[in-house]
């Protein structure tokens, strides 16, 4: 009984995340708080605790898990396009934040829609590996000290605008494959077949053979663009294109174990989309 009552009901995830999500959001209305005279870390701190509060009182487990998680990336969300619009030279690490907080949310939220078999709270991709949180914070910590020793060297508007224009457009890329693979798409590579997948060569899928991976790819490139970072920018595009290669050779080896022939005429017909890899070798 226990068990059945922890669940979640199906189809409610998405609207149970996008409703917390928007509450989090809400920390946008913090400077009408402040203008009311209530100083800014003290009404910072009582909308935090008030916002957890609310949360316990709603929701138990699991709903409180995924709402906790889609209220915080909300509030980093809110506090992204706060700080995108001070008048300082932290502006563009704002547009960043909102970049990297909507990221991972619409990841959860497009996987409870398009593909809710698979759902989990790692469809958040909070906590994807070791290296991706290192890489995170290699890029906050090199911000911060060349904002703090050189901050004219954030100020390139133009540059930071052109990480952002690529940084949307991974972003739009990446969802239009996932909303075009449905079902079979996931976060983790199948090694074995299941009864639904298909090969879906359609769509984004008619331009390149990983269109999730080539969004993510420029993705990834455009923050540290976008931050005016040049040693992560370096080292972001070496790790990720060696990380995409790997990937797609390991998936590669999965797909033309599942259709066959089929993968390998799709194989032929269409790249990979991503700049100088070619996916796996196929020895005749």
């Amino acid at each position: 009984m226990a068990g059945c009552a922890a669940r979640v009901p199906p189809g409610s995830e998405a609207r149970l995340s996008l409703a917390t999500f928007l509450l989090g959001a809400s920390v946008l209305a913090l400077p009408l708080l402040t203008r009311a005279g209530l100083q800014g870390r003290t009404g910072l701190a009582l909308y935090v605790a008030g916002l957890n509060a609310l949360l316990l009182l709603l929701y138990r487990p699991p709903r409180y898990q995924i709402a906790i998680r889609a209220c915080f990336l909300g509030f980093v969300f809110g506090c992204g396009v706060l700080l995108s619009f001070s008048q300082s030279s932290w502006n563009h690490f704002g547009w960043y934040v909102c970049s990297l907080s909507l990221f991972h949310y619409s990841e959860y939220l497009v996987t409870a829609v398009n593909n809710p078999k698979s759902l989990s709270l790692d469809s958040f991709l909070l906590n994807h590996s070791l290296e991706y949180t290192v890489a995170a914070l290699s890029s906050w910590i090199e911000f911060t000290l060349e904002n703090i020793f050189w901050p004219e060297l954030k100020q390139i508007t133009w540059l930071s605008a052109t990480g952002l224009l690529m940084v949307v457009f991974g972003e739009c890329l990446r969802k239009a494959a996932m909303f075009t693979a449905g079902s079979n798409f996931n976060h983790v590579v199948q090694n074995e077949k299941s009864d639904t997948h298909t090969l879906v060569t359609s769509g984004v899928y008619a331009w390149f053979r990983h269109p999730s991976y080539v969004g993510w790819f420029y993705w990834s490139i455009g923050t540290q663009v976008m931050l005016c970072n040049p040693i992560c920018g370096v080292v972001y595009a070496l790790t990720v294109w060696r990380f995409f290669r790997d990937r797609t050779e390991e998936e590669e080896i999965s797909l033309i174990h599942f259709f066959g022939e089929d993968y390998l005429e799709y194989k032929k017909r269409v790249p990979t989309g991503l700049p100088f890899i070619k996916g796996v070798k196929v020895e005749l």
